[in-house]
């Protein structure tokens, strides 16, 4: 299991094993007519903030992650890193996008992750059941059909996803930019049954 102690104690060396996840699509968080509430979806997430800011109680964190590690993820709803993980507010660095690969910009963050606030370690967490694996590059072609414009970006599809972790594995590894790669270790979440299966990067 995974078990982070106390901010106030020392540095803390937290090893990333096989984890019981939960996942926020199982746990129903509005009834079921919330879409029918007057107001934008923004309307309700500004609301939401009204309440929290209402109660919130500064910190005092500075913004350097407590546990010196960033995480890689998908964008997917399903995945809840923070209770996923057992991670505490102020604990890490959270990068995601589509696919949760590692693209420039990822590793643009990384780097100012590293270089400018101290964290060491990367993690790199996929998923089963991803929308990439649906999508090919064609996704691109029909986007410059429709808008008389093709993408700079790639849509970075893929079919085996444990594959991809490793491409992505590889690119942090070999990036010039990065201070740190020696601790560098990819996951797939499943979202069935919310657990993490490590992959071998070889």
């Amino acid at each position: 299991m995974f078990f982070v102690p106390s901010h106030s104690g020392p540095e803390r060396h937290v090893p990333l094993t096989v984890i019981s996840m939960t996942t926020s699509a199982s746990v129903p968080t509005e009834p079921e007519d919330a879409t029918a509430r007057p107001g934008t979806v923004t309307d309700r997430l500004v609301e939401a903030n009204e309440r929290y800011a209402a109660a919130f109680t500064d910190p005092g964190m500075d913004a350097r992650p407590v546990l010196r590690v960033a995480v890689v993820a998908c964008m997917d709803a399903r995945l809840d890193l923070h209770d996923a993980l057992g991670l505490e507010l102020g604990d890490c660095h959270t990068i995601r996008n589509a696919g949760g690969v590692v693209t420039d910009d990822v590793i643009r963050s990384l780097t100012i992750s590293q270089r400018a606030l101290g964290t060491r370690s990367v993690v790199l967490i996929h998923h089963t059941g991803c929308g990439l694996e649906s999508l090919t590059e064609e996704f691109r072609h029909d986007l410059e059909m429709e808008v008389g414009q093709r993408p700079a970006w790639a849509v970075e599809a893929f079919r085996d996803v444990e594959q991809d972790v490793r491409q992505s594995m590889q690119r942090v590894r070999t990036s010039p930019f990065l201070l740190h790669s020696d601790d560098v270790r990819g996951f797939v979440f499943d979202v069935k049954t919310g657990l993490l299966s490590e992959i071998d990067p070889t």
